[in-house]
């Protein structure tokens, strides 16, 4: 099926289907999600559960867990009960590959607690039990009215399909690059698999696609393709990204021009932790790569500035180290108290040079004394200076200013 070019200036986002899983929504226009995926043993309740909840908290708005044995599945149940118990009404995606069919046939609870399956077509199956395999997933899908991604992934790809249109390649006059052909077999291998599970019955706006890879360039190109063939939700991952800075950059340099395109409708950084960090980074980035496009809003941003011989002092990067952390700590209850404080734009600078001027663009913003300039901090609101800070307290001075600033412009109850 080939998708209709869209008339200039109209959002791909808004001629995908809207899929419902739980209670949010993913495609047809609507705000781009953020998911992420626990790392725990998913047999362990409590590790997960706990797990759960803190990507939740984190502003993760789907979970993915690993459901790879009977034990496994024998526990979603366990875990959705708990995470109700707790208030945590996150959606739960179940990850299978290669027994999902037989996970869900001896475990129908499981079925029934997730919200939405996914399955690889690449390892649904092998040989003559491949078709039906992925036929008895999809419908415990219809069954039990879920919807499915399904992901292809460079690594696990359909070997089948792949050497097939290979042959058919090497028999062209002039044969495309194996890299082509290879990604063209990633996207083959999501695309008939959708229609597959169309023709079984499952409805098209119960449908999403994936089809990672772990370059930034050929994630690009798949994707383009992916979204012209096809009018599905995507989802939307740099697979296997890496650790640290490097996961993050190559996460955000491939992400950011497709979500500038308008192609995804949700996504996932796929970091590899540090030993003993949070696993919730990961939903920090994909937060902060969404609101730095402009796609989103979740947090108040912080301006800062980097430092230089005029700022020697460490001041200016405490204080935004302070101002970063105190906002995402009080967004989770802003969100429901104060509903419009995630759009709130800071600033934290450190001398005369950008500092005025960049706290005048903030709500708030502050301008810190560099080095060899009067010990006084001038706060700006809303572009009006309103007040000097000075002394020891001002961390703290200013962190009461931007709550009293929250309390005044957002506050749900007004008088």
């Amino acid at each position: 099926m080939t998708r209709p070019t869209a008339p200039l200036g109209v959002d791909p986002r808004k001629r995908t289907h809207a899929v419902k899983i739980g209670d949010v929504f993913v495609g047809g226009g609507h705000p781009v999600v953020v998911q992420s995926m626990t790392n725990t043993d998913t047999a362990d309740v409590a590790s997960s559960v706990k797990q759960v909840a803190d990507l939740w908290r984190a502003g993760s708005e789907l979970v993915r867990l690993t459901v790879n044995n009977p034990e496994s599945a024998a526990a979603i149940p366990k875990i959705r009960e708990k995470l109700d118990m707790m208030g945590v009404n996150v959606p739960l995606i179940g990850d299978f590959h290669y027994n999902g069919h037989q996970l869900l046939t001896h475990e129908p609870a499981c079925a029934e607690a997730l919200a939405k399956y996914r399955i690889n077509p690449g390892n649904v199956g092998f040989g003559k039990k491949r078709d039906t395999q992925f036929a008895q997933l999809i419908e415990f899908a219809i069954k039990y009215e879920k919807p499915v991604r399904i992901g292809a992934n460079w690594g696990s790809l359909d070997q089948a399909l792949a050497a097939q249109l290979m042959d058919e390649n090497s028999k062209l006059a002039q044969p495309h690059d194996a890299s082509q052909v290879l990604r063209e077999a990633l996207i083959r291998s999501a695309l008939d698999s959708a229609e597959k599970a169309v023709e079984i019955g499952l409805p098209r706006d119960r449908i999403v696609l994936s089809a990672k890879v772990s370059g930034v360039q050929e994630l690009i190109a798949v994707y383009r393709d992916l979204s012209k063939r096809s009018q599905f939700a995507l989802h939307l991952g740099l697979t296997e990204a890496g650790i640290g800075s490097k996961g993050i950059v190559a996460s955000s340099a491939a992400l950011a021009v497709l979500l500038q395109e308008g192609i995804g409708d949700t996504i996932r950084i796929s970091l590899t932790p540090e030993p003993g960090a949070s696993r919730t980074q990961e939903v920090i980035v994909a937060q902060e790569l969404l609101q730095t496009t402009g796609l989103r809003a979740f947090t108040p941003m912080v301006t800062a500035c980097p430092g230089c011989g005029r700022t020697t002092s460490e001041f200016f990067q405490e204080l935004a180290k302070v101002v970063q952390n105190h906002v995402r700590a009080k967004m989770p209850e802003w969100k429901y108290t104060h509903p419009g404080a995630e759009n709130m734009t800071l600033a934290v600078m450190g001398c005369v040079v950008n500092g005025p001027g960049e706290s005048r663009h903030a709500n708030i913003g502050i301008s810190l004394p560099g080095t060899g300039e009067a010990p006084s901090a001038p706060v700006f609101v809303d572009g009006e200076k309103t007040v000097t800070l000075r002394g020891e307290n001002i961390a703290h001075e200013f962190v009461a200013l931007i709550d009293e600033y929250v309390e005044k412009k957002y506050s749900a109850v007004k008088a």
